[in-house]
């Protein structure tokens, strides 16, 4: 595989490789959000990506969407990111941190007393959400933000910027696609604003791409990525036409120098995600589609300048750069481990023996 071990360059982030580790929940953070030397010990083993993508973090208490999710608020959370960021650094690879504000999101069960759950519309997401101390629970139905306070996030998101790089992260993501704040900001299903912030797709895109462009700002937006999945609907979210207003979130975000666009394959036929990237965004481009072995090449092939994401392989595959370069066969994980507290299933599986 040619071209998936050659480096390249996005923005400030110079990859060795072009494989990039997918961001994903795992809830192994301590219960107050402080990542913890088991996550150290898991992100280190996979430093030999080009680019590891950490997973979503909360800029905020009131982003907090999840048990033993990690947050970049605390002194404490910026310590215990350092010894993850210092992990990774010594196998010679390059870490960004995804910075995720859950919205409506959200459960009391989770979040620290007196927390607010906040989105851009009171709007209650269906479903229910794990907690550790109650069992599933219903979302919280959520405040509108005023339209000061949206401003207020906005530069939450710049301050999780800053703090991100002081822990010594390389750059950002905004996640803004499954159903998390940015995107209820973004679909119009879940946004019925009627300030600078609601209404056509120029105005619900203001949200993210204000963030961006503080967060560039903040720590320079060659460091600061963009992460959104056009015509993704997870968390209750829809949109009257997903496809003409990722377009757009794409054309504004496209003139802000950003490192990259990472792009999951859109969920509907009718949309091909990967084109619309590189038509409306540019040539920066990290891929994310379930790629394995098979067909890695080929889709590099198609799109110079880009680098490729896996999730599910980095999981049971420690050394997944090394198997892929190898031929070595992957091992599969397992699901049951997904997110449950500890080591099995996150720092347990092996690398490949002869």
């Amino acid at each position: 595989m040619p071209q998936l071990f050659q480096p390249l360059v996005l923005g400030d982030l110079k990859l060795k490789n072009r494989i990039v580790m997918a961001p994903m929940t795992r809830n192994r953070a301590n219960a107050d959000g402080v990542p913890n030397d088991l996550m150290a010990d898991y992100y280190g083993q996979r430093g030999d990506a080009g680019l590891i993508v950490a997973e979503g973090t909360w800029p905020s208490a009131t982003g907090q969407a999840y048990c033993r999710q990690p947050g970049i608020a605390t002194p404490a959370q910026i310590k215990g990111w350092q010894k993850v960021t210092e992990a990774v650094h010594a196998k010679g690879g390059l870490i960004v941190l995804q910075i995720m504000h859950g919205g409506r999101i959200g459960s009391h069960h989770i979040k620290a007393p007196g927390t607010e759950t906040v989105a851009p519309s009171a709007l209650l997401a269906a479903g229910e959400v794990v907690t550790d101390n109650a069992g599933m629970q219903p979302y919280d139905m959520p405040r509108a933000l005023e339209t000061h306070e949206v401003k207020a996030i906005v530069q939450e998101h710049a301050q999780a910027a800053r703090n991100a790089r002081l822990a010594g992260f390389d750059g950002v993501e905004l996640h803004c696609t499954s159903g998390y704040l940015p995107m209820q900001f973004l679909c119009s299903g879940t946004n019925l604003r009627t300030d600078e912030y609601g209404g056509n797709a120029v105005h619900r895109a203001r949200f993210a791409i204000e963030c961006l462009r503080e967060m560039g700002q903040a720590i320079g937006a060659g460091r600061v990525g963009l992460r959104v999945n056009p015509g993704n609907t997870f968390n209750d979210t829809s949109d009257e036409n997903s496809a003409q207003t990722h377009i757009e979130l794409m054309q504004q975000a496209a003139q802000l120098g950003l490192a990259y666009l990472h792009v999951m394959r859109a969920p509907l036929a009718e949309i091909n995600a990967f084109e619309m990237a590189r038509a409306h965004f540019g040539d920066r481009l990290i891929l994310n589609d379930g790629f394995g072995p098979e067909n890695s090449e080929e889709a590099l092939a198609s799109f110079e300048n880009s680098a490729l994401s896996y999730a599910r392989h980095f999981i049971g595959n420690p050394d997944f750069v090394q198997r892929l370069q190898n031929g070595h066969p992957l091992t599969r994980f397992d699901r049951k481990t997904l997110y449950t507290p500890g080591a099995a299933g996150y720092t347990s599986y092996a690398p490949h023996t002869a």
